[in-house]
């Protein structure tokens, strides 16, 4: 069964932390790459975080040094830390899983190519 279930999002104030997590089935864990997007209202999807079946991982700009990828492959659960959050953080997160390496690098996605499976996501809303 492929499954990805996102927990942990909530409204927080500007500075504050949050750790979602993404448990995953059984063979969706063994995934070449995991990752988290998200997407606010009005602006396209965009990548967020992803780590690959190496331990490589990769940020977008805008949550360097604040937001930090893990695994726990104990509990197939995926996580990632979010600290001081801004309102620009706000949006719906979710985890994805892609089975084999692809053209673009783990944790992006482009008009051709997309992960292949997605949780139904967590809500996070950051207020000033």
């Amino acid at each position: 069964q492929v499954q990805l279930v996102e927990s942990g999002g909530g409204s927080v104030q500007a500075g504050g932390s949050l750790r979602l997590s993404c448990e995953a089935s059984e063979y969706t864990w063994r995934s070449y790459c995991m990752a988290w997007f998200r997407q606010a209202p009005g602006k396209e999807r965009e990548g967020v975080a992803g780590i690959d079946s190496d331990g490589r991982v990769r940020y977008a700009d805008s949550v360097k040094g604040r937001f930090t990828i893990s695994k726990d492959n104990a509990k197939n659960t995926l996580y990632l830390q979010m600290t001081s959050l801004k309102p620009e953080d706000t949006a719906m997160y979710y985890c994805a899983a892609d089975l084999f390496p692809g053209p673009v690098p783990c944790g992006l996605e482009s008009r051709e190519y997309t992960m292949d499976y997605w949780g139904n996501g967590t809500l996070v809303t950051i207020s000033s």
